[in-house]
């Protein structure tokens, strides 16, 4: 659906977005994050074509966005963090403006109002101006324009933003219900929004690509924690003699005995290596209490690479 290749942009001598690459399939929700000026912002106005790239690539659809940018922008939905909304107009009136400048057809235009209407809970709204609207509401207005025209990509930039956790747990559903007509990518500052929705992350740092990977292959690590009676005299060599282990580390105890921490050359070693650990146990004659992969979660891998070097 997308591949971006090389994207760069620059401004004067600074580099918002340095060779950044990246396919989305079709269908997929994937979450791109970075911290304040990282470049996410200016990655997603470059892929919905409000802003030139300086170098690279953008393909959506097949479609080549510097070549055919209106063809493209027609099959885009974009909600932008500071939705632009017309605040002295009504919902119902604003979202029959915005599918007209969509192209919307009238005889198409009151059901496609009306479905947009009904999915963001707006039916309550429909005639109140938006100037009185709640922030949350105001969010939803601007979901509803983004949907109008059925997009087969929808970027959502902040899209919970202001919603109470009814709201929250509202929009969830109504993005995985999106995605099944259309690839959504989301950007968000909430990670636990992340881990909620999305199947894959794309984070940027310093404008580079510094991750790309699925939800599963974020949450999996690549350290074994082992739990066990052997002090580190004797457990640490023995681990660090599996070819598979690239360190032993031991980490604080939690219940009977020693804990250690095994990393690992790779990840896809993982069940492997647990089986050379267990036969190394037994063998050492050792009672084991706890053999498992590491979990992390989103905010723990955002905080590594927040803090490592930017190649």
């Amino acid at each position: 659906m997308i591949k971006v290749d090389a994207l760069s942009r620059m401004y004067g001598h600074l580099a918002a977005v340095d060779n950044v690459s990246f396919e989305i399939g079709r269908g997929e929700i994937v979450g791109l994050l970075g911290h304040n000026g990282a470049g996410k912002t200016t990655i997603m106005k470059m892929l919905t074509g409000y802003l030139e790239p300086t170098g690279g690539s953008i393909l959506i659809d097949g479609l080549d966005i510097s070549a055919a940018r209106e063809a493209v922008q027609q099959i885009i939905g974009y909600l932008p963090e500071n939705d632009p909304l017309y605040s002295e107009m009504t919902v119902i009136d604003y979202l029959d403006y915005a599918a007209a400048l969509h192209g919307i057809t009238s005889e198409k235009r009151a059901q496609r109002i009306h479905d947009a209407i009904d999915k963001t809970a707006l039916a309550d709204k429909a005639t109140d101006i938006i100037a009185t609207l709640s922030r949350g509401y105001r969010q939803r207005v601007g979901v509803a324009q983004a949907i109008l025209h059925h997009p087969k990509l929808l970027i959502l930039d902040e899209p919970t933003n202001g919603l109470d956790p009814t709201q929250v747990q509202q929009m969830r559903e109504l993005i995985r219900s999106l995605a099944r007509q259309a690839t959504v990518i989301l950007s968000t500052h909430i990670l636990h929004e992340v881990q909620a929705i999305c199947d894959r992350v794309i984070i940027i740092r310093n404008g580079h690509k510094a991750l790309d990977a699925t939800m599963q292959e974020l949450r999996a690590g690549k350290r074994l924690l082992v739990s066990l009676d052997a002090a580190p005299e004797q457990a640490i060599a023995r681990f660090n003699a599996i070819s598979a282990v690239q360190s032993v580390e031991q980490v604080s105890a939690q219940g009977a005995g020693y804990r250690y921490a095994l990393d690992l050359h790779n990840q896809s070693e993982l069940a492997e290596t647990a089986a050379m650990v267990a036969a190394q146990v037994i063998s050492a004659g050792w009672k084991l209490y706890a053999l498992q992969p590491e979990s992390r979660d989103l905010e723990t891998v955002f905080a590594e690479i927040s803090g490592s070097k930017t190649h």
